[in-house]
């Protein structure tokens, strides 16, 4: 990582949109395909494809000498929280939930960040923090309670919301532990070793998901062109070249300028949501962005 962020010149900026417009539209393709495929089936199949593009690039971290055998406890609790999980959660939100609200529900990543990290990793954490986790959360509550504030009194949320929640929950854990690093800075600086590291027991962990799924639900699987282009766009696109696109921006602008730009992710999945899939956005859903971005960057500001 750069200790000087360079100014955010076009490309960086392409860099740096190009991710959210990836993972939004991640979301509506998995809302369109999940009567075609059993979502923590569909989650394996990503990383499958994933892991076939990445293996001309990375395969010496698989070798035996590699570092990565010495921190595979690591890596293995990375795959399951950053692939397995995370994105299984994703995947079985889209099948009751819709992509904006799965996305918007999604920003408030810095809230469960902020909770993870001082009840798990000792961070400390700033009254000015709490009141920006507090304003991103009204945002949250406005989106789970569909803009009737009543309804939180006997909220019922559906089981999507829910699972996004945990999805989240996961990926704040997968953060912290990639913030606090002991690995060779051979198979850090190389985006696709590191990626690669993550997949090998990532694809494993999504795989027994898959595996549970069959065993114990009617999954299934319709196979035919369309569902078959998803699959290698999902495993393409938002698996590997947003990863890609979004390391060498965060090199170049720095994670703090770049993190502004994952806001662009639910923008994106309302204005695809309304061309693919009819769901246009409600009052709700820009009320709740404003109050999600207006608490990051209240907790953001020094």
């Amino acid at each position: 990582m750069q200790t000087q962020p360079q100014r955010l010149a076009p490309l960086t900026v392409l860099l740096l949109v190009v991710p959210p417009l990836l993972w939004a539209s991640n979301a509506v393709v998995g809302r369109l395909v999940r009567d075609m495929v059993s979502p923590l089936t569909l989650n394996f199949v990503r990383w499958v494809i994933a892991f076939a593009l990445l293996l001309p690039l990375a395969a010496p971290v698989l070798r035996r000498n590699s570092p990565l055998w010495e921190h595979w406890k690591r890596y293995a609790v990375l795959g399951l929280l950053g692939i397995g999980l995370y994105n299984a959660f994703q995947y079985l939100a889209l099948q009751t939930s819709t992509p904006i609200n799965v996305t918007l529900v999604g920003s408030s990543l810095p809230l469960w960040m902020l909770a993870t990290g001082a009840l798990f990793f000792g961070a400390r954490i700033s009254a000015r923090e709490i009141g920006g986790a507090l304003l991103s959360m009204v945002g949250v509550l406005l989106v789970l309670s569909r803009g009737e504030w009543q309804q939180l009194l006997g909220l019922r949320l559906v089981p999507g919301d829910l699972y996004m929640i945990l999805g989240t929950i996961a990926w704040a854990f997968y953060s912290w532990l990639l913030a606090r690093t002991h690995e060779p800075k051979a198979v850090r600086q190389d985006w696709a070793a590191f990626l690669m590291s993550q997949l090998v027991f990532g694809v494993a962990w999504s795989g027994a998901l898959a595996a549970g799924e069959w065993t114990l639900t009617p999954a299934h699987i319709d196979l035919g062109w369309p569902l078959i282009a998803a699959m290698l766009f999902i495993g393409i696109g938002p698996a590997v070249v947003a990863y890609r696109c979004w390391g060498t921006g965060v090199q170049r602008a720095g994670p703090q300028a770049a993190s502004i730009f994952m806001n662009l992710t639910p923008l994106f999945a309302a204005v695809l949501s309304a061309a693919f899939l009819r769901e246009p956005p409600h009052w709700y859903h820009g009320a709740a962005f404003l109050l999600i971005v207006g608490g990051i960057v209240v907790a953001s500001r020094r």
